[in-house]
């Protein structure tokens, strides 16, 4: 599936939230939507579980002490 594809049919489901459940249930879908993304891409391989918690570099930023 295209990320075209997939950006349409999260867009419905958000639209379809937001119009029969009020902006609750258009959060919640939204909120779900992420946490199903990042599952996905760790499911994928294309994240670690590390990448979430590490801090990005603040060591590298320094340079050289």
């Amino acid at each position: 599936m295209s990320m075209a594809v997939a950006g349409l049919l999260a867009g419905m489901a958000l639209g379809f939230a937001g119009y029969f459940g009020g902006f609750g249930a258009f959060l919640l879908v939204a909120a779900l939507g992420a946490v199903g993304f990042v599952v996905g891409r760790f499911l994928d391989g294309d994240l670690e579980a590390g990448d979430l918690f590490r801090p990005r570099g603040r060591d590298e930023r320094r340079g050289p002490r």
